[in-house]
């Protein structure tokens, strides 16, 4: 089966990047219609497919959550693939997925504070994803958040600076 080049999927988790505000209860609920993503690439020229799957908390995400993130990756035609991903577990799921060595190049990415209340940290960190996606050679699982990008196992989650860094070790 030939793959598309250009063509880059968007599978979409669930996370804080996709939560919106639920008015009867004052909760923040996963819009499993992942609106959001749709209103970031109404304005952007690249080709993509969005899948949403799981719909979760990444902290409610479970191996079997990873399992069907794993098959709907490795089942998919795309080289290219960016994960929405909610940033709490994310190093779970990117560790989880680059121990199954499939043949892609995968950026995950997420957002501190949904996108349905303050939109620029979500479209800059799904931007990010794009282009570092675009510019990779190789294939792997990578991290594009909060103005840094690089292998999966290089990025972490500082959570008294409450945002992600580089870090040397891998």
């Amino acid at each position: 089966m030939q793959r598309p080049s250009s063509k880059i999927l968007i599978i979409s988790t669930g996370g804080t990047f996709n939560k919106v505000y639920n008015p009867f209860d004052g909760s923040l609920e996963i819009d499993s219609n992942a609106k959001a993503l749709r209103e970031i690439f109404s304005q952007w020229l690249c080709e993509f497919e969005l899948v949403t799957i799981i719909d979760k908390d990444s902290l409610d995400m479970n191996n079997n959550d990873r399992e069907y993130l794993w098959r709907t990756v490795k089942n998919s035609v795309y080289d290219s693939i960016i994960i929405v991903h909610g940033s709490d577990t994310i190093d779970k799921s990117a560790s989880f997925l680059a121990s199954q060595h499939l043949d892609k190049k995968i950026v995950f990415t997420a957002s501190m504070v949904p996108f349905s209340i303050n939109p620029i940290e979500a479209t800059a960190n799904l931007a990010l994803a794009i282009g570092y996606i675009q510019a990779l050679n190789t294939y792997g699982v990578y991290l594009a958040i909060n103005g840094v990008a690089g292998e999966y196992n290089t990025i972490i989650k500082d959570r008294k600076a409450g945002k992600f860094i580089q870090t040397d070790s891998q």
